[in-house]
């Protein structure tokens, strides 16, 4: 009796193993494992600083300027940040005198000064229009406008077309002067205002149509700016079909990984002819990635990684100025609709794993209670077409918890939610040390997930991670003490892990790189295929045995 009891009791050990192992698992994934994953960055979204030689050819981009008169040694402003008049009154810039000029093909930001007076700042997004055409915009969203000679600029255009559309000739130096597209030139008066009536073609001395531009800021350098700067043909020859190939799947297989994050724009959706300046074939290339994925067993997460209007103001949003506009009613109709398109398409492809339904939103400029339904809104719209596919949401970046998509409610079934961790970006990080910094990662992160991981709600996914930090001087041991640190940590999150990112000019950021040069040691981490088939063989001998004596 004792021996049967105690082969019952084997028996029942085995099968609680399995049941543990399947319970620490992801549905979907090869072996019953959780996902060891890279994101594919920087391809079908681009983010200028993973490959800055992409922006070499462009000139006159996107930029953030400052406008000063050399007349009245007095800045540009747009009083109380647009909206109303604009002055040269400013002895002194600030983010009224400073302008985002969209250049149409890219964007910078001017102060302008006036050699007559002091100008107010004024903080302009230079919008590009071409290499010489340029829109004003202001901090506040309106555009300088004026409608013919003999006008008064203001900034109260709400929208850009020809009357909101300068020219901007440049000397060599940092002088400029700035015309009507009927050839006026603008100047600054005595008065202080910024008037389109200067007698002639004026010289690059000092006069009143002559200002100096200093570039506050060029930022951006994104799929917009890509695509604004070199014209749709240019921009359609580089990068994505030879960033990305076959053979990166091919390695990633051979290391052990197991799902790619593929970030994607919203323009995708109206492929092959996106709207101006977008470029079609991004949908063919992530049709391309999903095959190659299901050639080496590797499963997919389709990021959309850039919304409608932009979810944080930032290059990979697709921003076109450095504002968040995506809040907007329109733009989340439109953001559904982009999921609708890629569930609608890819949710019975086999190498689906999960649709992450926005990358990255603002804290700052995204409430909490318009991403929650869209959310809800998102996770209904993927369960349409699968029962099964994850449905991710990201945690908002900034000053903000993750519990609260855990008290969201925002589905049942196969939901997660994404976390990033990165020691850097903020000052906290600036002065730590090696130890610090993998202390950090045991005491703090260790614990945040041990609590998220304990929460009834989604499974947890750290879906962008990176083996780089503020330390300058660390020696290749200590970056394997810091990647190793965040593996043992990041392995138990319940959904898994995805590098950040696997190519990328800066080496440490580069995962090829790290893995080549025995930077990132994955090494022993948890091989669910390995353990789950050891059980299983277990347990058809067990039961074999216990079939043979009982």
């Amino acid at each position: 009796m004792d021996i049967v009891f105690s082969k019952w009791v084997f028996a029942f050990s085995l099968s609680c193993c399995l049941i543990f192992s399947i319970a620490l698992s992801v549905e979907g994934l090869h072996g019953n494992s959780k996902v060891r994953g890279v994101n594919l960055g920087g391809w079908l979204v681009i983010e200028g600083w993973i490959k800055p030689s992409l922006f070499d050819g462009i000139r006159n981009g996107d930029m953030l300027v400052q406008i000063k008169s050399v007349t009245l040694e007095k800045y540009v402003c747009a009083e109380s940040g647009g909206g109303t008049d604009v002055s040269v009154t400013r002895d002194v810039a600030s983010s009224w005198e400073t302008f985002s000029v969209r250049c149409l093909p890219n964007l910078f930001l001017f102060n302008l000064v006036s050699a007559y007076d002091d100008l107010h700042f004024l903080f302009i997004q230079l919008w590009r229009v071409s290499e010489s055409e340029f829109q004003f915009r202001t901090s506040q969203g309106q555009f300088l406008t004026c409608d013919g000679e003999g006008c008064v600029v203001s900034a109260t255009a709400k929208s850009p077309s020809t009357p909101e559309t300068f020219e901007i000739e440049r000397n060599n130096d940092s002088r400029v002067h700035i015309k009507l597209k009927s050839g006026t030139y603008l100047q600054a008066t005595l008065g202080n205002q910024l008037t389109s009536d200067y007698p002639g073609m004026p010289g690059w001395d000092d006069n009143a149509a002559t200002f100096e531009m200093a570039i506050v800021a060029n930022n951006l350098h994104g799929d917009y700016q890509l695509a604004n700067g070199y014209g749709h043909e240019r921009a359609k020859e580089r990068h994505r079909n030879t960033f990305i190939t076959i053979e990166d799947f091919n390695f990633l297989y051979r290391h052990g990984i197991n799902t790619v994050r593929i970030p994607v724009g919203w323009w995708i959706a109206f492929d092959p002819d996106p709207p101006a300046p977008f470029i079609g074939g991004s949908l063919e290339a992530l049709d391309n990635a999903l095959s190659w994925a299901e050639a080496y067993n590797i499963k997919c997460i389709i990021d959309l990684h850039a919304a409608p209007g932009s979810q944080n103001g930032m290059e990979h949003s697709a921003s076109r100025d450095g504002t968040t506009d995506w809040p907007a009613s329109d733009y989340i109709s439109q953001t559904l609709d982009v999921i609708d398109f890629l569930a609608s398409r890819y949710a019975k492809h086999p190498a689906l794993l999960g649709i992450e339904l926005l990358n990255e939103p603002s804290a700052a400029t995204v409430p909490l209670d318009i991403l929650v339904p869209y959310y809800k809104q998102g996770y209904q719209i993927v369960r349409k077409y699968s029962p099964t596919a994850y449905v991710i949401v990201c945690q908002r970046i900034g000053n903000a918890d993750p519990l609260e998509l855990y008290q969201a409610n925002i589905g049942l079934h196969n939901i997660v939610v994404d976390l990033h961790y990165y020691n850097l970006f903020d000052t906290f990080f600036v002065n730590m040390s090696t130890v610090d910094n993998i202390l950090f990662i045991y005491k703090s992160r260790e614990a945040q997930l041990q609590a998220l991981n304990n929460a009834n709600g989604p499974l947890v996914f750290i879906g962008e991670w990176v083996n780089e930090w503020n330390v300058t001087s660390g020696t290749q041991k200590d970056y394997q003490d810091f990647g190793g640190a965040q593996l043992e940590v990041y392995n138990a999150a319940s959904f898994g892990w995805a590098y950040w990112t696997l190519k990328n000019d800066r080496k440490h950021w580069d995962f090829e790189w790290n893995i080549r040069n025995n930077y990132l040691q994955l090494g022993n981490s948890p091989n669910m295929q390995i353990f789950n088939s050891l059980v299983l063989l277990g347990i058809i001998f067990a039961w074999l045995y216990l079939h043979h004596i009982l």
